[in-house]
This record gives structure tokens, sequence and C-alpha cells, in this order.
């Protein structure tokens, strides 16, 4: 933000600032603002603009929160995290993305055919649940 920001506001923004950024979104100064950008009010007033997210980079900022919540990367993982990262990843929507699968596979270092294998798990325990 700019160099005259209140040190309430500066906190403040912080705050605001990891929320917008697990979600895809960017905080940005007032001066930089952008149509379509939404502003940020605190204490009576537009202290940022809350940019969303685009959808180039989307599918790793999907696999990177993934890693953060699990604890490690994709490569690295055991059967069973990577199953957990499926049904995460598609619970967040990753395989709505073109080319997801083929990407997810190669970073997991599975085959397509084992991706979908755990996508159908996915969808049997969500089918069970439902019953």
């Amino acid at each position: 933000m700019s160099h005259d920001t209140p040190a309430g506001d500066a906190e403040f923004l912080a705050a605001v600032r990891v929320v917008a950024e697990t979600l895809g979104g960017t905080v940005v100064p007032v001066e930089a603002r952008r149509p379509g950008d939404h502003p940020v009010e605190w204490q009576g007033r537009t202290v940022a603009y809350l940019r969303e997210s685009e959808l180039h980079d989307a599918l790793d900022r999907l696999v990177l929160s993934v890693e953060r919540e699990l604890g490690t990367k994709l490569a690295y993982m055991d059967r069973a995290q990577k199953q957990t990262a499926v049904r995460r990843l598609d619970e967040l929507g990753a395989f709505l993305l073109r080319g997801s699968v083929e990407d997810l596979a190669a970073r997991m270092g599975v085959s397509k055919v084992t991706l979908y294998n755990y996508l159908n798990a996915v969808e049997r325990s969500r089918t069970s649940a439902a019953d």
C-alpha cells in the first residue's frame, strides 16, 4: 500500500492479504485500482482493492493450496495422500480446468488411468455418503 498507510491499516491489510491470496486473489493499493476490483473498507475508508483471481495459473494455485494443506509436494505423496489430494482438488474444482488430468497425473507421477481411478473413488464415496 502507500508509504503513508497508518499502522492499523497495514496490520488489517496484512490479514486481508493472507485470505485473498489463499483464495487466489490479490490486494492492490487504491491507486492501482482497475475496473472490476472490489473495495476493501476499513474504518469507513477504502484502504485497498481486492482483485479476484484470474484463470491463468489457477491450477498452480490450487495445487499449492493442497500441498500446503497436506504438508508435502504432490510428487512426494504416498498413495493415500494422493487420494486425499485428488479429493481436495476435486472439491476445489481443479478438474474443471482443461488439461488438468494430464497435468496433475504428471505432477503426481501416476498414469491418467490411476488418477481417474482416484476420481472414481471420490465419486463412489460421495454417492455412498449421500445414501
